[in-house]
């Protein structure tokens, strides 16, 4: 018979995140190692939860990763390997197939990374995603140009951030675009630009079952924020309404289509303007950023990163029970700020549930029983945001990938 002992997870992150998934699997009885970046060593880590920290050089090879990996897995026997952050999935996959730890293979893994991978499966799945061509083969590119009204996107295929999405107004703007990126440019795809809402699902999968979604709508689209600055809102929507049933149907059908069997799952999508339907923008296989955990926690009770972490406990071969859940509504307000630690004790409603603490950034978390009351304060917050903290930081000016 095996051996009975605790599990023991990798967890990698080259971002300062998931203290609350880590401290989980300490409880949960689990060792825990993290494998994180040496720029990083002096963070605030769960210390107390973790069984061993282990620090690499920001550039090493991936190469460099796996060999080190197998050197620890030569005293330690790693069960779970878990990518904290999007931009570790990939090293996490790779760890995975050569180790062969369960888990998402490098297959799956690009559904959920690779924006190009994710709309083709989409699509299969008869999911409406706005009109889009690979930047591949130039000949494609000019007949999209022929057909797809614009404006255009041109969209980094494996970045997180909106920062490096460039507008494309006319077509012949795309193709100095292009040269610039000379040998990157397979790495980017052209879509067509779509005016609407921005809202997002976060979900808890477990057993290719959507077991938990919560429906919320950004204020200004991510994308707006990220290149022009301004007040980041998002909030969630009237439980019952056509955006919250609507956009759960769909995020189950894609969530089962991308093929995420358990974890979770941050999905955006945009309700056109033009005809009122949803459009799927991008999926990820991890916890919102923007304090989306903390929102989501503040009306559920269910924090994400928490129950992330009980789900990859439990595996294919354990049970997992979602707990009971409130149906409260949250909403939260971010931006950077010009003061270092701005203050915002001015903002004294009841209905301030959190007071966000971050060097250069005022923010927010809102909880209350009515949705109306949120979305009307994030609105006269966001107008005071601007007057009392707002700062600008400049965006990047050219696609980066």
């Amino acid at each position: 018979m095996p051996e009975s002992r605790p599990l023991t997870f990798l967890c990698i992150t080259t971002y300062e995140k998931g203290q609350e998934f880590m401290r989980e699997c300490n409880r949960q009885g689990c060792r825990v190692l993290l494998l994180t970046a040496e720029k990083l060593r002096d963070a605030d880590w769960p210390r107390e939860s973790l069984d061993d920290t282990f620090y690499l050089p920001t550039e090493i090879p991936l190469a460099d990763v796996v060999q080190a990996v197998t050197h620890l897995t030569r005293t330690q026997k790693i069960d779970r390997i878990v990518a904290l952050d999007e931009y570790d999935m990939e090293t996490a996959a790779t760890l995975r197939e050569h180790l062969r730890v369960p888990g998402m293979g490098l297959t799956t893994m690009r559904y959920f990374r690779d924006k190009l991978a994710m709309r083709m499966k989409a699509l299969d799945r008869g999911v409406r995603v706005p009109d889009f061509v690979p930047v591949l083969n130039h000949g494609d590119i000019r007949y999209y140009l022929e057909h797809v009204p614009g404006p255009w996107v041109l969209k980094p295929r494996q970045e997180a951030s909106a920062i490096g999405i460039k507008k494309i107004h006319a077509a012949e703007e795309l193709w100095p675009v292009l040269e610039q990126l000379g040998d990157k440019q397979s790495s980017f795809l052209l879509e067509r630009f779509v005016p609407g809402e921005v809202y997002h699902v976060d979900s808890v999968v477990s057993e290719n079952e959507v077991v938990f979604a919560s429906v919320s709508k950004y204020g200004k689209p991510p994308m707006n924020v990220a290149q022009g600055g301004g007040i980041f809102t998002t909030c969630v929507v009237s439980r019952g309404g056509d955006a919250d049933t609507g956009l759960r149907e769909i995020n189950r059908d894609l969530i089962a289509a991308l093929g995420l069997v358990r974890g979770v799952a941050h999905t955006e999508f945009i309700q056109a303007h033009a005809d009122g339907h949803f459009y799927f923008l991008e999926c990820a296989a991890r916890v919102g950023g923007a304090y989306i955990n903390e929102m989501v926690e503040a009306a559920t009770g269910l924090n994400l990163w928490r129950e992330w972490a009980r789900i990859e406990v439990a595996g294919e071969h354990g049970s997992y029970g979602l707990p009971s859940v409130r149906e409260e509504y949250a909403g939260v307000i971010i931006s950077l700020a010009r003061q270092e630690n701005p203050d915002t004790s001015g903002y004294n409603d009841p209905e301030v549930f959190l007071r966000i603490k971050r060097h250069h950034h005022a923010g927010l978390i809102l909880r209350s029983n009515d949705p109306e009351r949120v979305r009307a304060l994030l609105e006269s917050y966001g107008q005071r945001f601007a007057e009392e903290f707002l700062a600008v930081e400049p965006p990047r000016e050219k696609p980066t990938a």
